[in-house]
């Protein structure tokens, strides 16, 4: 399997992870998501976020880092919360033709295994009652 650690955990199947995260439903289905992940030794977070997409670009991205701090996904270190952030951006950054001038609402899934972390946006894009769906997502290595 290309790219992959030794126990199948690479970037690909954590990413899956994290869009995993940012597909809940439910705040009690994201904790069952993140008991089952940490067995296997994968940190996760998910927060639900939601605005005028422009305006808002910061807001998200300061939600995933709180988010991935506070869920123990990332330390609270100079580098682990750059990592997130510059995934976080890269995810907005792949939804923003979509978004520009609407309001957007939906979740933030993050997954981490060791020096792999996915950041994914899964966002509703509104106008009036005609939602679009766009999916972002961002990577880094986190050493």
């Amino acid at each position: 399997m290309g790219g992959s650690c030794l126990n199948g955990y690479g970037s690909k199947q954590i990413a899956t992870i994290a869009i995993q995260m940012a597909l809940t439903k439910t705040r009690e289905e994201e904790i069952e998501q993140k008991a089952r992940y940490a067995e296997l030794g994968i940190k996760t977070a998910a927060v639900d976020c939601g605005g005028e997409f422009i305006s808002s670009v910061k807001k998200f991205m300061e939600r995933a880092v709180v988010a991935a701090k506070r869920e123990g996904v990332i330390k609270a270190i100079h580098s682990e919360e750059g990592a997130v952030a510059g995934a976080t951006r890269e995810a907005l950054s792949q939804i923003t033709v979509k978004a520009v001038g609407f309001s957007v609402g939906g979740k933030i899934g993050i997954a981490r295994y060791h020096d792999h972390v996915s950041v994914v946006v899964f966002f509703g894009v509104g106008l009036l009652h005609l939602d679009e769906i766009a999916i972002g997502l961002g990577h880094r290595a986190i050493s």
